[in-house]
């Protein structure tokens, strides 16, 4: 029987890929991290070797992928040094961060927070999480995202601006991580829309592939 890990929180970074932000309209030099939450029941589990139905949600008429290398904790712990943040990783996953652009741009221009784009149900995808001791700590490789087999999002996980290590000493600051804790992230550039009827197929290098048929 597979092990269940019981999800507590779902961490989310936004704009960690240099071309991703400059995509979003900020500028990843100057821009510190910043991060939101979606609700644990959020998670639509993928099992590896499916294409797993994916309900297109409402209220929205542009809704986007973004690829992410997801981050699940096995401890944590307050002000934790980037340079011991890892020792908290159980395991890593493909996950999606699907989003209702029209309605987070929306709220963004209200000056309102734009919950309603991100935390909606089964906003989150994941696949399984391989542990550690399986797969290593995964921080190099290509992650890929692809629409109908067309490849939309190519990047490599080094193109990350702050790393797993740092989200986890960022977070903390603010936080007091615990067990159950996972991180999805961040997302390379050229995220974009989808539709009903189309396939996505997320890639990262080392892991196995996570995919949805929007339905």
């Amino acid at each position: 029987m597979d092990a269940v890990f019981p999800v507590r929180r779902i961490y989310c970074i936004g704009r960690n890929y240099a071309a991703h932000a400059r995509e979003m309209g900020s500028d990843p030099t100057r821009e510190p991290p910043f991060f939101f939450q979606k609700p644990t029941d959020a998670i639509q589990f993928v099992a590896p070797g499916t294409v797993a139905d994916h309900p297109y949600p409402s209220l929205t008429k542009n809704y986007h992928y973004e690829v992410e290398l997801v981050a699940a904790l096995k401890s944590g712990g307050r002000d934790i040094p980037a340079e011991r943040a890892l020792e908290h990783v159980y395991g890593y996953a493909v996950g999606l961060d699907m989003t209702r652009r029209d309605l987070q741009r929306f709220m963004g221009d209200e000056k309102k927070p734009w919950e309603i784009g991100k935390s909606f149900d089964q906003a989150a995808p994941i696949g399984p999480i391989h542990p550690v001791e399986t797969v290593g700590h995964v921080a190099k490789g290509a992650i890929s995202l692809a629409v109908n087999g067309t490849v939309k999002q190519n990047a490599t996980l080094e193109h990350m601006i702050w790393s797993v290590a740092e989200q986890i000493a960022n977070l903390s600051t603010a936080f007091e991580l615990r067990p159950g804790d996972i991180i999805y992230s961040g997302t390379p550039e050229n995220v974009g829309p989808v539709v009903k009827g189309d396939v996505i197929l997320c890639k990262i290098e080392g892991l196995p592939d996570l995919s949805v048929r929007i339905v």
